[in-house]
């Protein structure tokens, strides 16, 4: 029986050739799509699952709760893990990280200590000897209880060691950081690289042991700068540690804020709170924590899936309104089969027998087409997906879902159409309308609704990603080269600034490694006005360090004051703050005006005009500005077309000041554009999902507007005979379209605008959403419904009537 199924099944499969090319590309799209986001949902669900001891590592977060307004972080004082294990019994160890530039984390240059090359690393972060242990990170070489003990140690991935050694074991000799050949590091171990489903990445952990970046900074309750890591007990509450962690606020953090003259400290940490952050949950769960790390976001994930199930829905939508579509050429098939002896079951089983051929050939379509669109995907994506052909599990999966969806889009035609009464059918009084041709028009509505809210959401995020490129910054981020790692050339670095200003392509140049670009160094500090630390809570901002040059080079503009001078030596103890920072601190008049950070007391010499530094999810925050002597990266700007020769000769000055170390270089509006890789990676991944939805959408379309000029075949014909004009034929065959594509409008309206207007709440910076959107997602939707029904319109429009009729 089953072999006779699928033999009349094939047969009917090349009896209607469209309409079955229609049917298997529609779904083989559909199921193209949905293997290429289960591979990105199977990436992302695998972050941090590798630990065998998952459930009882946790990530310290800090909540701060001010009127509903929370806040969390991830950064904590250095005795913070140390008190953790001391005081809580539920603990049974913890470690910190710290990634901080401003400390040495981060990115630096890297030599053997016998040579002379330098060599650009990033991937460097502090870390506990304890860490080793909670993160499971694997020692291949060196002893894994050892590797971080002694001072000036260093652990570096598999990967380093056999750049920097080899054919050697590492263990035991040293690396030099930033031409720093006075502290050498010592490697203590190698361990495995971590995997790409890892929340961090570091190829150099450096040891927290004997280390102080300040004296007495490793006891001092006041500086938050660490990540803290536990492993809990295995009997161990962790809802009831986060309760009990509230000691370490009343025992440690009160007093040493009391101490330090903070008036409203006890009430600020009523404010405050623990939580206990799987660290499986570390890269989804994650967006609304400032951890300075990249990580995914839950809402993609669903966001993702969801539009993978609508396409492969549009896709089942296409097959079942072509399946009831063509009923009345089936029905002919079905009474004659009932009258020789069939039953209804038997003809479920011919009809669901097709459903999954047509299924099973989809998918295999479908993996090819995966297979070709993968790298694509994997550029929009961001990712380094592979279709796990090597897995035992894929090909029964994909066997078993072929089957299960072929029977699911087959179930309602198959009951559809075996449900024919043979005597009416062959009396010839089978109707080709009622509730199958309503269906029919749901359908199409919802996958119409479907596309145009695709349409909005990708109108609406390049929208918002043109606003972010183009919005007044305040400050000019064109032609501005960064050269990094100047650092490296300790007191030449001036030198290398002032033969830089010489070139006649550079207009200007500035050395500070505070850019207003995210991933550059940050500083977060408490500001008070001049004697009111013991009166009144800090103001929280940023604190930069750059030279006399900085303001003039980024092209910030001044709104009071004056800019930082060489002439005037009593600058080095001035500062510059922005706008929100003179607001915050309630200074009307900020010049002149003195205010306190971190026990130093500086005047206001002048006030820079808010500019964003950090991404526009975030309000502009406070910030000053002071003067430094500290080499670091330089800043140039240019005033050139000839890009190519400028940077020729930015090489050649480099390259005489650093032979050993290649010049590194970014244009500052790149970096700028590269904080928002994520919004118009989500817009090239809104656009070519709505593309895909349109193209099966419009397949179903195209195949019912050839259904029902075929149908409509002779009604036309007569119509025309009767004088019935060209335009009005086209216009009754395509008016019932369009007016299924405008009920799909009023239906994607509102839900488009709600939709994006709930993604746009993540910037604080953004576009309205205007009446031109939908008035564009509309005009594309009847454009490519009116250019798809069009050829079937015009065609049976200008068919010679005695065609049609002369079959009488």
């Amino acid at each position: 029986m089953l072999k006779s199924n699928f033999k009349i099944a094939w047969r009917h499969l090349f009896k209607q050739k469209l309409f079955s090319a229609i049917k298997i590309g529609g779904f083989a799209l559909g199921i193209a799509a949905c293997l290429l986001i289960a591979l990105f949902i199977r990436d992302e669900l695998r972050y941090d699952q590798r630990y065998q001891e998952k459930d009882r590592i946790y990530r310290l977060l800090g909540v701060m709760n001010d009127e509903g307004d929370i806040m969390k972080g991830v950064h904590f004082p250095a005795p913070m893990a140390k008190a953790l294990i001391e005081d809580y019994p539920e603990v049974e160890t913890a470690g910190r990280f710290l990634s901080s530039e401003l400390f040495g984390a981060g990115s630096r240059e890297v030599r053997r200590a016998a040579e002379q090359q330098n060599t650009f690393e990033s991937g460097f972060i502090f870390a506990d000897q304890e860490l080793l242990d909670i993160l499971e990170i694997p020692i291949v070489q060196g002893d894994p209880k050892k590797a971080l003990a002694q001072p000036n140690t260093v652990v570096i991935s598999q990967s380093k060691a056999e750049k920097y050694f080899p054919n050697e074991n590492p263990v035991g000799k040293e690396l030099v950081l930033d031409n720093n050949g006075e502290e050498p590091l010592t490697v203590g171990g190698v361990m495995a690289d971590f995997p790409k489903t890892s929340h961090i990445h570091p190829d150099f952990l450096m040891t927290m042991a004997g280390r102080e970046f300040w004296p007495g900074e490793q006891n001092f309750w006041r500086a938050n700068n660490y990540h803290t890591y536990v492993r809990l007990q295995p009997d161990a509450n962790p809802e009831q540690l986060e309760e009990n962690l509230m000691g370490i606020l009343e025992k440690y953090v009160l007093p040493a804020q009391v101490a330090a003259g903070n008036v409203d400290a006890e009430k600020t940490l009523k404010k405050a709170s623990f939580e206990l952050q799987p660290i499986e949950d570390i890269h989804l769960y994650s967006e609304n924590i400032h951890d300075r790390l990249t990580h995914g976001d839950i809402r993609f994930v669903w966001m993702f899936g969801g539009i993978a199930g609508f396409i492969l829905l549009i896709a089942c939508i296409n097959f079942i309104n072509l399946s009831t579509a063509k009923s009345a050429n089936r029905a002919k098939e079905v009474g004659l089969r009932k009258v020789v002896g069939s039953y209804r079951s038997h003809l479920i089983n011919q009809f669901l027998t097709e459903s999954v051929l047509f299924s099973l050939l989809s998918f295999v379509i479908g993996l090819t087409l995966a297979w070709v669109l993968l790298p694509y995907f994997n550029q929009l994506a961001g990712k380094q997906l592979v279709i796990p052909t090597n897995e035992w599990w894929l090909l029964p999966l994909l066997l078993v879902a072929a089957v299960l969806i072929g029977l699911l889009a087959g179930l309602y035609p198959s009951l559809y159409l075996s449900g024919f009464q043979p005597i009416q059918v062959l009396k010839g009084k089978f109707s080709r309308s009622g509730k199958s041709s309503k269906m029919r028009n749901v359908l199409v509505v919802f996958q119409f609704t479907t596309s145009i809210i695709l349409i909005i959401g990708t109108f609406v995020i390049y929208q918002q990603m043109n606003f972010i490129l183009n919005k007044k910054l305040g400050f000019d981020k064109e032609q501005v080269v960064t050269l990094q790692g100047a650092g490296t050339l300790g007191d030449r670095t001036k030198a290398l600034k002032e033969e830089l200003l010489k070139l006649p392509s550079v207009e200007n140049a500035t050395l500070s490694d505070y850019l207003p670009v995210v991933g550059t160094k940050r500083n977060g500090n408490g500001f008070w006005k001049e004697g009111k630390t013991k009166e009144e809570s800090p103001v929280y901002g940023q604190m930069w360090r750059v030279d006399h040059d900085y303001i003039e080079t980024m092209g910030m503009k001044m709104v009071a004051g004056r800019d930082f001078s060489v002439a005037m030596p009593t600058d080095s103890q001035a500062v510059i703050i922005n706008q929100t920072l003179a607001r915050e601190l309630g200074l009307e008049d900020p010049v002149g005006k003195r205010i306190t950070n971190s026990g130093f007391v500086s005047e206001v010499i002048g006030v820079v005009e808010d500019f964003h530094f950090e991404n526009m999810k975030n309000e502009i925050e406070g910030l000053c500005i002071a003067i430094t002597d500290q080499p670091a990266a330089i800043s140039v700007k240019l005033n050139t077309s000839d890009m190519g020769a400028a940077i020729d000769n930015l090489t050649a000055t480099w390259d005489r000041f650093a032979p050993n170390q290649t010049i590194r270089y970014e244009f500052l509006d790149d970096s700028f554009a590269l904080m928002y890789s994520d919004v118009k990676r989500m817009g090239q991944i809104f656009t070519s999902f709505a593309i895909l939805a349109i193209i099966v959408a419009c397949l179903g379309l195209f195949a019912l507007s050839a259904f029902m000029a075929e149908q409509r075949s002779k009604e036309m014909s007569i119509r025309k005979v009767l004088g019935a004009s060209v335009p009005n034929i086209f216009r009754m065959l395509t008016q019932g379209f369009l007016t299924l594509v405008l009920i799909a409008l009023v239906i994607a309206v509102p839900l488009g605008w709600y939709l994006m207007k709930k993604w746009l709440q993540d910037y604080e910076y953004r576009i309205e959403i205007g009446w031109e959107v939908f008035a564009f997602a509309g005009t594309i939707a009847l454009l490519i419904a009116v250019l798809t029904i069009s050829y079937q319109a015009i065609r049976a429009a200008t068919d010679n009537p005695i065609k049609a009729l002369g079959q009488e």
